[in-house]
């Protein structure tokens, strides 16, 4: 390939961290004492990360909102713990930076898609939705999704999905659905990262679960003793956010910018402390 070839690639494409559920402090940690270092070594231009575990492993805070936003972090996205802490509420609407999932009912606080520049000036449109498989009842994601993707497109070719949904084949079965319609979907909620990250036919990327941004030294972000409690002897426990290992789960996307199909994806693992040599 020629060095003109390699410029051209490197104005037309645009580089995604999508970061996995961050689960309270810890997760809050390593995101600010690492993010920064880690967009800038690898050419990150937009940055989405799930934020409805971020204080104590439920829901999220008007003042975590903009701690995590300072973190340089573009666009927050939610899940079916949004409503945990009322306050946030207030806060889904003035920036259009926090999302809840489209497919809650329309009279609710804020709105499932936003459109963000990138520090490109690229313009990326993010959406977010719940899944209806052992969950709790909720509008067809598949319809939601649809509507706003057909929205997001009038704007910008590059579309980006956090489905926040537990079952697999629920999550594979968008991503079959929207093929050549969005240029990423990612699946968030069940806090371990899997291994079937690939590029569409039709070029949209594809993850089922981004994983965890939070401590490893537990049962997805909680202390194992609790969990192990509740497991074994049925007896109720609190589940505190433990706070040992910490890592950060996500993937990069690359996307060419004129026409929002994704050219790579690629699994992403951080941790807080780099392994000796």
């Amino acid at each position: 390939m020629s060095n003109l070839h390699v410029r051209d690639f490197k104005l037309m494409a645009i580089r995604i961290l999508a970061i996995g559920d961050i689960v309270g402090t810890p997760g809050r940690k390593i995101l600010r004492e690492k993010l920064g270092a880690f967009r800038e070594a690898n050419n990150i231009d937009f940055v989405v990360a799930n934020c409805e575990n971020v204080v104590s492993g439920s829901g999220v805070t008007v003042k975590i909102m903009e701690k995590l936003l300072a973190c340089d972090i573009d666009v927050l996205t939610s899940g079916d713990h949004i409503w945990r802490r009322m306050e946030i509420a207030a806060g889904l609407v003035p920036n259009g930076r926090l999302i809840r999932p489209i497919n809650y009912p329309d009279n609710c606080p804020g709105r499932g898609i936003t459109i963000i520049e990138s520090k490109k000036g690229v313009k990326v449109a993010v959406l977010n939705a719940l899944g209806r498989l052992f969950m709790s009842p909720i509008d067809c994601p598949y319809k939601a999704l649809e509507k706003a993707v057909t929205q997001a497109r009038r704007e910008t070719p590059i579309v980006l999905i956090d489905f926040h949904a537990e079952a697999t084949s629920e999550k594979i079965a968008l991503g079959w659905f929207l093929d050549g319609q969005v240029s990423c979907i990612w699946g968030t909620h069940t806090h371990v990262q899997t291994a079937d990250e690939r590029v569409l036919p039709k070029g949209t990327a594809y993850i089922s679960d981004l994983g965890m941004t939070g401590s490893f030294h537990s049962v997805l972000g909680r202390e194992v003793a609790p969990v192990l409690q509740k497991m074994i002897q049925q007896i109720p426990a609190r589940f505190d956010v433990a706070e040992g290992d910490i890592r950060m789960n996500g993937i990069i996307v690359t996307v060419e910018e004129s026409t929002g199909k994704a050219l790579s994806i690629e699994r992403v693992q951080l941790k807080e402390f780099a392994e000796a040599c």
